[in-house]
């Protein structure tokens, strides 16, 4: 790996920190209840399983981050990692009685689509801040595809300036196979009989993938060369990182088996 200087890491943290939103997060006063229920709920109601459930860690900031094509998802992800877990939830889905219930009672973050996605990164930021578990599909939205592959390898790059922003947090890939089956996009029926496989991948940071070889391959010179460059220049530059990280993560989805 190429060396780089403690201080250099630490100024490009600096250039590529996201302020938070300074919002409260939900309270969410039954979700430790709701996590000592739906794990083994799920279990019995679903045929999942997990592996690599070891790699989470059980505190501190971490970054879950996995394929979508289900609605079961992020419980699928929140059942196995067992921690207050947090995702940016769609301002929709709070205006419908039911899904308001689930989404106040495990206290997501709603989200409203004129605010633009720095807004809702902010709100990532707040999470990640008090050391808590965010949950992010890279892909951006559920994929519409009626058929494999569904993953979508370019997805969207908040995932990456989150990690830059926070660049010692854990980014840990998932890949969640066979969840379309039990609930497809556009289904009101749920189809408990259908397995469903969760793989927790080794996770990464954004400062070891920076100077990684097969990573983002930077060294001092290289970092140096953003830090001191003038907004668009770093912009761009940084713009480069930030795509290519997000497409190893996805491809890392991928090579764990998602769809």
């Amino acid at each position: 790996m190429a060396e780089v200087e403690e201080a250099t890491l630490a100024e490009l943290r600096e250039v590529c920190r996201i302020s938070g939103a300074g919002v409260p997060l939900p309270k969410s006063p039954l979700f430790s209840f709701f996590l000592s229920v739906l794990p083994n709920l799920t279990r019995t109601l679903f045929r999942i399983r997990y592996r690599g459930i070891d790699r989470i860690p059980r505190k501190g900031a971490v970054i879950l981050a996995a394929n979508h094509t289900s609605h079961i998802d992020p419980f699928a992800v929140i059942c196995g990692a067992r921690r207050r877990t947090h995702y940016l939830a769609k301002d929709g889905h709070f205006d419908k009685f039911i899904t308001s219930i689930v989404m106040k009672t495990t206290g997501q973050i709603r989200t409203h689509r004129e605010s633009g996605a720095a807004d809702a990164l902010s709100s990532a930021s707040d999470v990640l801040d008090a050391g808590l578990a965010m949950g992010i599909f890279p892909e951006g939205t559920r994929s519409r595809r009626k058929e494999a592959p569904f993953l979508d390898f370019k997805g969207k790059t908040g995932i990456a300036r989150l990690a830059a922003s926070h660049p010692d947090v854990p980014v840990i890939p998932i890949a969640i196979m066979g969840a379309r089956d039990v609930m497809a996009p556009g289904d009101k029926i749920i189809r408990f009989w259908k397995p469903v496989d969760v793989t927790f991948g080794r996770s990464i940071t954004w400062n070891q993938w920076v100077v990684h070889p097969e990573g983002g391959a930077q060294d001092e010179e290289s970092m140096r060369t953003i830090i001191d460059s003038n907004e668009d220049e770093r912009r761009e530059l940084m713009g480069v990182l930030y795509r290519q990280f997000t497409e190893q993560v996805i491809g890392t989805m991928a090579a764990l088996g998602a769809p």
